[in-house]
């Protein structure tokens, strides 16, 4: 706790154990409590500290429970119990199906304060952001962008791109034309696909920039749809493009 307050966090996140996935369900009730205690704990190290930049920093439990729906709920009426902030959910995206995960995520949402912020932690891929957001999460982080750019993928306007494919070779349109990024919009897929074949450390960047460019493009126009009233019929459109192996 006192780690987190010296970096600046405005967010400060409690400690929590993560149970693999799958595990047994005694092994997650226990891991779950286990979380629990060190909540309280947490709480008073925080309670007994203070801001330490002129800035609000703010504890946020974590949700634990694996993919049993009794335990979720469990962890759920205990974390909102501590009054927080806002709320975290943890454990997810280890593993599990797709289906499962927005399972346990909805359920999650259902039963902490609507009023405060959701975060779930560890996810995900562009079409896992804009499916959680339609179940009432808030906040994301996730290491995909950076991990899969480094990796050769890109994450697109038109969807999944694997610059190592020979089939990029010739190919000097932009890198994603749909999205307001100038790295995006200068460099060009073949010599994206150049630098990443040669092993030249400025390839990494830019496929890191332009997933990190199109995750924010993406979230904006989330927002935006949710203004305008007409979210989920954009996101329902919009996913399997998303998906798409282009």
């Amino acid at each position: 706790m006192d780690i987190q307050r010296v970096i600046g966090g405005d967010i400060i996140m409690a400690f929590d154990e993560c149970p693999p996935y799958p595990s047994e369900y005694d092994y997650v009730k226990k891991s779950m409590h286990l979380t629990h205690r060190w909540l309280d704990r947490c709480i008073t190290q925080i309670n007994n500290s203070e801001d330490l930049y002129g800035y609000s920093q703010n504890l946020f439990p974590i949700v634990q429970g694996g993919a049993f729906s009794g335990l979720r709920r469990e962890s759920c009426t205990y974390i909102a119990g501590r009054d927080a902030a806002g709320n975290a959910i943890g454990g997810l995206s280890v593993g599990e199906p797709e289906e499962l995960m927005y399972e346990m995520c909805g359920l999650c949402c259902s039963n902490l304060p609507q009023h405060k912020p959701r975060y779930l932690m560890g996810v995900g891929t562009p079409w896992n952001i804009l499916e959680c957001i339609a179940l009432g999460i808030d906040l994301f982080d996730c290491v995909l962008p950076t991990r899969n750019g480094r990796n050769a993928m890109l994450f697109t306007s038109q969807g999944v791109i694997n610059i190592d494919n020979k089939k990029w070779e010739l190919d000097f349109s932009p890198i994603d034309a749909g999205i307001s990024c100038e790295t995006s919009n200068f460099y060009s897929k073949a010599y994206l696909r150049h630098l990443i074949k040669s092993k030249e450390l400025l390839g990494l960047t830019i496929a890191s920039v332009h997933n990190l460019a199109f995750y924010l493009h993406l979230v904006t126009e989330a927002r935006k749809h949710i203004e305008a009233g007409d979210f989920v019929s954009w996101k329902n459109e919009q996913v399997p493009l998303l998906k798409q192996r282009l």
